[in-house]
């Protein structure tokens, strides 16, 4: 752009202060007509998920780009789905996607554009006015942009002065640790690792991550049980399981190719058993799109059993499992206890089992919410299963008993000898793309020694070892005025975190917010007193540096790690590659205090693997390795029937049963996604299968508790929630309702994360409480009665 045009543009921004000091919203806008609430969908998958991604990938593509980009995805040469991190087949399909990873590809292979001239006509103010929906159908981004301290615009700046103010405002700190660097699981292996050096080569350990708000409380429990924060099964083993559990996890929705291994396990007998407050169609029926002959058909069932347990009421109900599997051991001893392998492999069974013993069946059944016979029908399906896989997500994760939440599916999955077994073990399914990988190349905010020490072998420096900033670290800290420059490499901090209010009045207490993405968000819009956007490629897009063609790595639920090769030119000759831009952005704020040739590393990614290779464990002959088809299994001792723990055995955990005390009134609200999102991004205004269209400001209650509260179907009521004394509200949700177990509630996010404190949190992992919210409601003051 000319720097006439420029300047014009920077002229009209600072001006616009004076005339329009409107603070931009934290939150998305309330919606001005009802949704239409219609039947629960019986049966996921079929026709209306093949049109709904031939609407979505042609309709933002075009026919022949989109077709041509959905044939690539998850393919050997292709590129990684932008979307979950759902392993790949050996054999692969001609069209190995789902309906929402054609979502995410269309998202990000849209032929729209955000350009300069959009944002010089568009304030910061009126743009978060604006539905997070609208924000993303906007485009893609396509320069770097800045907003300058006091403008109301955003206006361009050359790559080169984006990395110089990041540089003066970063090394202007009193401190490192005065500077936070979040991390979104879309980021590749081998752009993690050279941000985790270059942030540990300025002088912290200031990494907080997604993982902190998911998956944390897996990690911490299966560490401290297991001796790895990791699953321990493979793809091949849900084609060996007798029984597959299901637990706080609706896979039709965020993880719809998990089906497809669902459906082929229930068409040989498997017997599935799903485990959640709302029951889920995904785990219904289910008819493979790719299955012409099916498609007009009934699907085919996958539940044998469905537990419809109350939110939270998950220890409750694992306890209930284990005490009747005991109560069947103690009939008929040698039946159901895999006593060979627990006493050799493990510890503490006897103190467990009898904390078992000693649970009362009655509070069971009040703390689960699910009639005791179902449970020892459940337990039956456990004991005559010789593999037995366990899946959970976010509805065991997001609690504060989260981690004994999962530790109770190790206690069972041990007294069955359940792990280091074929067609058995533990499956926590992880949400992104790639947010296993990124931990597993140094992106957390408390590195063990050893890797700390391999950095400093290989890269000649001291890395900091006092512990960095977590997420809510980080959000307190921004808040008090500690931290005073944020980075994000991908995401959406603002629209992902709890407390948003909170979190928006935290950034922008902050010198400097810079985003690092693909597509505009609600977390450009909420700023500090400087902002940058620094547009990059996706993962969909060519990534061609000086020594050529380059593709990246990611690491899947499962321990897989594999390429991934972009097939479209990119949205931009501006964009720059997130390696690209970590290296520099190291080389402007670093200087000569670095030895790392960082510009000469991402000439090829060949040397940033080489690296890896030589600083983390499972990555010998990296790039050798991952030109293999299909890439290759990282270690894993579990799986392999060596527990990696201190005492090198596995270890059963006691946990009393939570307490939750609920007053009149009060209900327990946990947050979901629609069919038609992927984490904070909008998709489109629809949840199909749950029959609610055209609206998401909604909360899920049973009749009963509406009855109960004196509401109505479709009056529009404020939801108010309380935390030690504290309350906050989210305005004008309508009222739907919905099988869910009584005094329970469920809405979606992120329009309900204001309701979650931000010091409300998982024990040891410190994952925000999002589906333990406790709320009350109230008919919204300035509407009528429900229409």
């Amino acid at each position: 752009m000319a720097d006439g045009h420029r300047n014009e543009q920077e002229s009209r921004a600072t001006a616009g202060a004076a005339l329009a000091p409107i603070r931009p919203s934290a939150q998305p806008p309330e919606e001005p007509r009802p949704p239409h609430v219609g039947p629960v969908s019986e049966v996921a998958g079929g026709v209306p998920a093949v049109v709904s991604t031939m609407k979505h990938a042609w309709g933002e593509m075009g026919p022949v780009r989109g077709t041509r980009l959905l044939l690539k995805v998850n393919q050997q040469h292709g590129f990684d789905c932008p979307g979950c991190a759902w392993p790949d087949p050996g054999h692969r399909s001609v069209a190995e996607f789902c309906e929402n990873g054609a979502k995410a590809v269309a998202e990000e292979g849209t032929t729209a554009r955000v350009t300069p001239d959009f944002f010089a006509q568009w304030s910061v103010a009126e743009l978060s006015q604006q539905t997070d929906h609208w924000l993303g159908k906007q485009g893609r981004l396509t320069h770097p942009m800045v907003l300058r301290e006091g403008a109301t615009h955003y206006v361009p700046i050359s790559w080169d002065e984006a990395f110089a103010l990041v540089a003066e405002e970063l090394n202007a700190l009193g401190t490192p640790d005065a500077a936070c660097f979040y991390t979104s699981g879309r980021t590749s292996n081998e752009a993690a690792f050279l941000y985790q050096l270059f942030v540990r080569q300025f002088g912290t350990n200031n990494l907080p991550d997604c993982s902190n708000m998911c998956h944390e409380s897996s990690g911490t429990a299966l560490s401290e049980t297991i001796g790895i924060g990791k699953g321990t099964v493979t793809l091949e083993d849900f084609d060996k399981a007798d029984a597959i559990f299901v637990i706080g996890q609706n896979p039709g929705t965020n993880h719809p190719r998990m089906l497809t291994s669902l459906q082929a396990a229930a068409r040989r007998g498997c017997e599935i058993v799903s485990i959640n407050p709302l029951p889920e169609t995904g785990l219904n029926r289910f008819k493979h799109p790719q299955e012409v002959l099916h498609l007009f058909g009934s699907g085919t069932a996958l539940n044998t059993l469905f537990l419809q347990v109350r939110i939270n009421g998950d220890v409750a109900l694992l306890q209930g499992l284990a005490k009747a599997l005991l109560e069947v051991e103690d009939a008929k001893p040698g039946s159901v206890v895999a006593r060979a392998f627990i006493e050799e492999k493990t510890l503490g069974f006897d103190a467990w089992a009898a904390g078992i013993r000693a649970v009362n069946w009655a509070d069971v059944v009040e703390g689960s919410g699910v009639p005791r016979e179902q449970i020892v029908a459940a337990a039956e399906i456990l004991a005559r299963s010789e593999r037995t896989i366990y899946c959970w997500a976010m509805g065991l994760t997001q609690h504060k008993n989260a981690v004994a939440n999962i530790q109770e599916i190790v206690n069972l999955a041990l007294l069955r000898g359940s792990v280091g077994r074929p067609g058995a073990g533990l499956c926590p399914v992880r949400g992104h793309s790639n947010v296993q990988g990124d931990r597993t190349m140094g992106i957390w905010e408390r590195p063990k020694d050893a890797f700390l020490d391999a950095l400093s072998r290989e890269f000649g420096f001291e890395p900091p070892r006092h512990h960095g900033m977590d997420t809510v670290d980080t959000i307190r800290a921004m808040h008090d005025g500690r931290v005073q420059v944020f980075f994000a490499l991908g995401g959406n901090f603002l629209s992902a975190t709890p407390d948003t209010e909170f979190t928006a009045e935290a950034l922008r207490r902050t010198r400097l917010t810079v985003q690092v993405s693909t597509k505009l968000n609600r977390a450009h819009l909420v700023h500090g007193r400087r902002a940058l956007i620094l547009p990059c490629l996706g993962r969909t897009e060519r990534d061609v540096q000086t020594g050529g063609a380059q593709f990246v790595t990611v690491e899947n639920s499962m321990g897989m790690v594999s390429a991934s090769r972009g097939a479209v030119a990119p949205a931009s000759e501006h964009l720059l590659s997130e390696p690209a831009i970590v290296a520099r952005l190291a080389e402007a704020v670093l200087g000569g205090r670095s030895s790392v040739k960082w510009s000469w590393l991402v000439e090829d990614y060949d040397r940033v693997r080489e690296l890896i290779t030589r600083t983390i464990p499972g990555f010998e002959d990296f790039n050798q390795r991952v030109r293999e088809p299909g890439g290759f299994a990282l270690p894993n001792g579990p799986r392999e029937g060596r527990f990696t723990t201190a005492s090198g055995k596995a270890h059963f955990t006691v946990h009393e049963l939570p307490k939750l005390e609920l007053a009149p009134g009060q209900l327990l609200m946990m947050t979901i996604r629609t069919h038609d999102q992927f984490n904070t991004t909008v998709y489109g205004l629809d949840d199909r299968y749950r029959g609610i269209r055209n609206g998401r400001r909604v909360v899920l209650l049973h009749p009963g508790d509406m009855k109960e509260l004196g509401l109505k179907e479709g009056q529009v009521v404020d939801l108010t929630s309380h935390f030690q004394g504290e309350t906050r509200v989210a305005l004008k949700f309508r009222v739907v309702p919905y099988n869910i177990p009584r005094r329970c509630a469920a809405t979606y996010f992120p329009e309900a994360n204001v309701l979650v404190p931000v010091d409300s949190f998982a024990e040891k992992s410190r994952t925000p409480t999002s589906k333990s919210v406790v709320i009350t409601l109230s008919p919204s003051p300035d509407v009528g009665p429900a229409s």
